[in-house]
């Protein structure tokens, strides 16, 4: 153990990382604890680059913190903007895992999508914590300076952060067709209004189930667009998000029945326009229908 400085029983972790330490000895006590938290905070580098290869490393380890950059390889701030991101990551060893999402390759552009973030924004943070679903932090600030990233990573582990909501503009014509259009800023007063029932579907528009459910989602519009109490609405998932709603796959639909209890309910009958009527005219059995859900083919894309 010489060799790396340490006595008998001391740890180190050998990396081979770019512009990284190629040794760092873990300090403190050794514990069965303190060690999974060192090779957490270690088996990637200070920052790493989200791709194919290494998102699963990134989203199935046991850090469920991530600290991502979002920013432009090409541009002419990328450098000290990676820079500065490196500095601040390593105040945060095993407790959060620093992510660069490289905006100019196209090959992110689902998770770009997913963050509501576009090339054209420039430099961009965001905090994530993984639950079950994903909760997203957005800074109040757009200068990337050490001081500023560092207070937003301090602050969010600290709890004082409330939750990133993306929300597109509320359509004019939102209302106009049988099927609802919903974002994140008009839901709160057609899902939970009190006087209704309303299904909605949360799709993604790349989502091959999400289409070919459409026509059969469009009839059903068509049918209760003249019904006092029945609303049928959809919400784009990937562009908007609200509390106390957890997409884990696409289509999810959910009921939210009248009254003022903000009930919600998952909806896991089967997908035909009889199945739906059948659902909200009130003589369907949920138990036969978790049952149907259970014994048929997948019907959901994932996230």
């Amino acid at each position: 153990m010489a060799e790396f400085g340490l006595s008998d029983g001391g740890i180190v972790a050998v990396r081979d990382f770019a512009d990284e330490e190629p040794r760092v000895a873990l300090e403190g006590d050794v514990t069965e604890e303190t060690i999974g938290t060192f090779v957490s905070a270690n088996r990637l580098p200070s920052v790493v680059e989200f791709s194919d290869d290494t998102a699963p490393m990134i989203f199935g380890g046991d850090i469920k913190n991530h600290f991502l950059l979002f920013s432009d390889s090409t541009s002419d701030s990328h450098a000290a903007v990676i820079s500065t991101f490196r500095k601040v990551s390593r105040n945060f060893p095993g407790k959060m895992i620093c992510v660069f999402v490289d905006t100019s390759k196209s090959d992110n552009g689902r998770i770009l999508d997913f963050f509501g973030v576009k090339k054209e924004d420039g430099n961009v943070v965001r905090i994530i914590h993984l639950s079950e679903g994903v909760d997203k932090y957005a800074p109040d600030f757009t200068e990337m300076t050490e001081e500023n990233l560092t207070k937003f990573g301090t602050d969010y582990l600290a709890g004082t952060l409330q939750k990133h909501l993306n929300s597109e503009e509320i359509p004019e014509d939102w209302d106009a067709k049988p099927v609802k259009v919903l974002v994140g800023k008009n839901f709160e007063s057609v899902a939970f209004a009190e006087d209704k029932d309303v299904l909605v579907e949360f799709y993604a528009p790349w989502c091959g189930h999400c289409k070919q459910l459409t026509p059969i989602y469009d009839e059903l519009g068509e049918k209760y667009k003249d019904h006092p109490s029945i609303v049928i609405a959809k919400m784009d998932s990937t562009a908007n998000e609200v509390n106390d709603v957890t997409v884990k796959g696409f289509p999810t639909i959910k009921f939210f029945p009248k009254g003022s209890d903000r009930k919600i309910v998952d909806y896991n009958g089967g997908r035909t326009l009889e199945d739906f009527v059948s659902f909200l005219d009130g003589i369907h059995d949920e138990k036969a229908e978790d049952t149907k859900a259970d014994a048929g083919t997948d019907t959901k894309d994932e996230l």
